[in-house]
């Protein structure tokens, strides 16, 4: 009887199908790293007015080339920026009994600080020649400062910190009708102490 030398064919239909499979499996598991960076909106190409304002409602920090910080024309260390941020911005300087008072306020109500955290502006000014990673830790800490006060109203007003109000309206497993009350809540908290920093030319008010 004649051997049959013919190599049998292997059916690869299903090797292929477990393939897609797989393929799937792997697409709706896998995590997607993102790159984390500063929440910022940038500048209009288009040339922007300058700001106008009351000096006293100005917080001014200058970068260097030399990574040292001046605040309020004064040399001051990294670490002690956000506590003078949040006196900045938490002073309300109006007197009691004025349209613009801060009921919520809890600074020193220093006349010749900041009037209201709604009128209050931080105005940062980076040299080109400053390290990146300094001028990110100096957004850093401002951006701790408004959350710091922002999230001490947010525990008054609703028993919980604004950061994680924020966290958890942005959890894509949280209900809509949880998101809708947190989005309100955030926007009232945001109302209160309104993220004004400004990289902007400014005119002061005379």
């Amino acid at each position: 009887m004649a051997r049959n030398n013919e190599i049998p064919e292997v059916n690869a239909g299903s090797m292929a199908d477990i393939a897609f499979l797989l393929l799937i499996f792997f697409l709706v598991t896998a995590t997607i790293q993102t790159d984390m960076g500063l929440d910022r909106k940038l500048p209009s190409k288009e040339p922007t007015p300058p700001i106008t304002f009351n000096e006293r409602n100005v917080f001014r920090i200058v970068l260097n080339k030399n990574d040292e910080l001046m605040v309020e024309s004064k040399v001051m260390q990294l670490k002690d920026l956000r506590n003078a941020a949040i006196a900045f911005l938490d002073n309300g300087g109006e007197v009691k009994g004025n349209k613009n008072h801060c009921s919520y306020c809890m600074g020193a109500r220093n006349p010749k600080s900041s009037d209201h955290p709604k009128e209050a502006i931080i105005s940062l000014n980076s040299d080109r020649e400053a390290t990146y990673g300094t001028y990110v830790a100096v957004q850093n800490e401002l951006t701790a400062a408004y959350n710091e006060l922002r999230n001490r109203e947010s525990q008054r007003l609703f028993n919980m910190d604004f950061v994680e109000m924020e966290k958890r309206y942005y959890d894509v497993e949280t209900p809509p009708e949880i998101k809708r009350e947190l989005k309100e809540h955030i926007l009232a908290i945001r109302d209160l102490f309104p993220l004004q920093l400004s990289e902007a030319q400014t005119n002061q008010v005379k």
